[in-house]
Order: C-alpha cells, then structure tokens, then sequence
C-alpha cells in the first residue's frame, strides 16, 4: 500500500512539472503580440524553430543561435538595458495582467544574469526561469 501510494505521489510530481499548454496558456495575445518580435529575431539569429520548440517544451539545451534569439526578443520587447539587465517593471507592463504573479515568482529567484556577453545573460535569465517553473515557463 506504501508503495502504491509513493508511485502515485511520483507520478504527480511528474506530471506537474509538464509545461502548461492549452488554449489559453500561453496567453494568445501574447503570442499573438510577441509573433513580428519572433519573425524578426529568427531571421536574425538563424535560430531554428526546432531549436526554439525543443528549449520552450522539453529540455535546456546550449545552442549559441537560440542565445541569441532570446536576447534578441528581450530587445525588441524593451524589457532590457544595453548590459542586458532586465527591468521588472518593463516586463509587467508588457505581459498580460495573467502572468503577473507568475513571472514575480521568476524573478525573485532569478535577478542577476550572467554571462560574459549579452547572449549568455539572456539564455542564464530563461534558464533559471524554465528551472524554477517549469510549467509555465514558455519560449514564443
């Protein structure tokens, strides 16, 4: 009995840590809003829509164009310095008012990125936030 009630506590926490994808989450207005930004940096990092797809929904992985792509979409969103620092306030001015509380719980364990160029602190800022919430985390 002990063991029936382990494995199915196990398979909870599993399946918990599956990324959120539904109709309404990500929030398709964010997508929506977020595409011209993805289109562009695509083009400009020669990131691949595999590599993007692969890092959103299953596993972290190093690849120097998808880096890139993310600090590029940082920038076309205006949610960070030219150090590549983030400005919380930004970020929540730009998301909807869904993800509020959850992106909170990303950035207070994940404020100071590193990385000897603005690529590297990027990709360590959706590292740490794909680590801490994995279910929400998502790259568009």
């Amino acid at each position: 009995m002990v063991t029936t009630l382990l494995l199915l506590f196990l398979v909870g926490v599993i399946n918990c840590q599956e990324p959120r994808r539904d109709a309404n989450y990500p929030p398709p207005e964010l997508l929506e809003k977020m595409k011209p930004m993805h289109d562009a940096c695509v083009a400009e990092t020669g990131a691949s829509e595999d590599a993007i797809k692969r890092f959103s929904d299953q596993e972290i992985h190093e690849d120097d164009n998808l880096k890139c792509y993310m600090n590029c979409l940082f920038h076309k969103a205006g949610v960070v310095n030219d150090n590549g620092e983030f400005h919380y306030v930004k970020i929540q001015d730009f998301l909807p008012e869904s993800m509020h509380l959850i992106t909170l719980n990303w950035f207070k364990r994940c404020l100071y990125p590193q990385g000897d160029n603005l690529c590297e602190k990027a990709f360590w800022l959706n590292k740490c936030w794909k680590e801490r919430d994995p279910v929400h985390y998502f790259l568009p």
